[in-house]
């Protein structure tokens, strides 16, 4: 790898993954932290036929660059996008999709609606998960001081640093008490003299805050402890209760590696176990392991286009496959004969069955496990074959067995949910055999990001 440095370099055009494109000598060039319209000094790195930089110096801004909104902007790495205008953002995202289509996916001219808007373009997550840390991330204008400065932060992880945390003043995320709630739990835990989290020696009291809000105006707030200490966890709890009106208050004790508590016990502390979030009349619980749409008005949005390509009409047997807590099953289970749906995490599972317990649904049916292990023709035999398919896999997209059962099964429809549009494209590819690309919907759920979530139509061909 040949690492040497570039001047006064103009971007061309976008990429995938938020970066920039730059050719020179007909080398292209992938740059971090930059946007077309820029002129910049930069250090790459040469692979075989492509190089990636990053930015030294913006020589000259783009035109269409404008002041990032939020002061940590040049050391969060979150919301990447902010010197580009909304429209503009809007606009290469859509732009993404039909790359991918045309590109991996093999679909020449692919029917791409406009891209549906976020009404929020700040404080639209409802779910927000800050790190103690006793390394806080130091600007080259601290490190330079000799006087002593407080290293503990309560915040984000700086990208590609797991062992430092840059603390965070104000996050333009999620919505008020979320910045109160965080300032508060760090200016007490110092008052005490609580020990953050040390994420190499695995040590300290603090680990994690995690917190949740809903549209109706419900709080779930759950600490993380790396270790449980009863009068300590007990006098930080308590603080957090009598300050702040929290629905669900609970704590988690972490001694593992990892930040993971799906596989560790949450005790409720005060308030209920779960938060309600609403979508029409429907109610859906979330519990502090649950899954659940980070973007509430725009997650309806989306399901609201699942329903409309499904097209319904009360006789249908529906799998909603990687279901989640089955918010889209319990969703579409109104309009359906019946609804199957299949999800690898057991918790998300018992959330699903509580979920359609709690609306009343009676006609959809839950099972556990790796999808490419359950979802086989004896059990299609045994739930009824589908007349149609919706999908929401991770950002992997599907295992490669999933497209051949589905060729096999032959559903009517194929609906295609994907926060990854080159994984999303790759398995439209493997089904193309039978299935013809209708349409997309991509839809915004992640402003000021260049995360876009995209709904595909798949119909089954049918011979004269």
């Amino acid at each position: 790898m040949k690492i040497s440095n570039l001047e006064n370099i103009e971007l061309t055009d976008w990429a995938s993954g938020g970066k920039a494109i730059a050719k020179v000598d007909d080398m292209v060039i992938f740059v971090e932290n930059a946007i077309p319209g820029d002129i910049v000094n930069m250090r790459i790195s040469r692979k075989k036929n492509y190089a990636e930089g990053y930015v030294t110096e913006i020589v000259r801004p783009s035109p269409m660059s404008q002041e990032p909104f939020c002061s940590h902007f040049n050391d969060c790495g979150g919301c990447v996008s902010q010197r580009i205008p909304y429209s503009e953002q809007l606009k290469y995202k859509e732009q993404q999709v039909k790359d991918q289509l045309q590109r991996i996916g093999g679909i020449g001219s692919p029917l791409v609606r406009a891209i549906l808007p976020s009404e929020k373009t700040v404080f639209y997550r409802n779910k927000l998960e800050f790190t103690f840390s006793n390394k806080r991330w130091l600007t080259k204008a601290e490190i330079g001081n000799n006087h002593d400065i407080d290293t503990n932060a309560l915040g984000f992880h700086i990208s590609g640093r797991f062992d430092k945390v840059l603390d965070i003043e104000k996050c333009w995320l999620q919505k008020s008490p979320s910045n109160e709630i965080r300032l508060q739990s760090k200016a007490y835990a110092l008052s005490r003299g609580y020990d953050f989290f040390d994420v190499k020696t695995k040590t300290g009291f603090l680990r994690n805050l995690i917190i949740r809000t809903s549209t109706i105006g419900e709080l779930m707030v759950t600490v993380v402890f790396g270790y449980d200490k009863e009068e300590l966890r007990t006098d930080f709890m308590e603080m957090l209760k009598e300050r702040f009106d929290i629905t669900s208050l609970n704590y988690v004790v972490n001694i593992k590696g990892n930040d993971s508590i799906n596989d560790l016990d949450v005790t409720s502390y005060s308030g209920k176990p779960y938060i309600e979030e609403k979508m029409e009349d429907l109610i859906f619980r979330i519990g502090p392991k649950s899954f659940y749409q980070t973007n509430s008005e725009q997650a309806y949005n989306l399901y609201s286009i699942v329903r409309k390509y499904a097209d319904l009409k009360g006789v249908e047997t529906v799998y909603d496959l990687y279901t989640g807590t089955g918010t889209i099953a319990v969703f579409l289970a109104g309009h359906s004969k019946k609804v199957v749906g299949i999800e690898y995490v057991p918790e998300a599972i018992e959330d699903a069955k509580i979920n359609s317990a709690v609306n009343g649904t009676d006609n959809t049916s839950f099972y556990s496990g790796d999808i490419k292990d359950v979802l086989d023709m004896d059990f299609i035999q045994a739930n009824g074959v589908p007349d149609t398919v919706i999908l929401d896999p991770p950002r992997a997209g599907l295992h490669p067995s999933i497209p051949k059962i589905l060729l096999e099964a032959a559903p009517e429809k194929i609906i295609y949910v994907s926060c990854n549009p080159a994984t999303q494209a790759r398995d439209i590819a493997m089904l193309a055999e039978q299935y013809e690309f209708i349409e997309c919907q991509p839809v915004d759920m992640f402003p000021h990001t260049y995360h876009v979530e995209n709904v595909a139509f798949l119909r089954k061909f049918h011979t004269i």
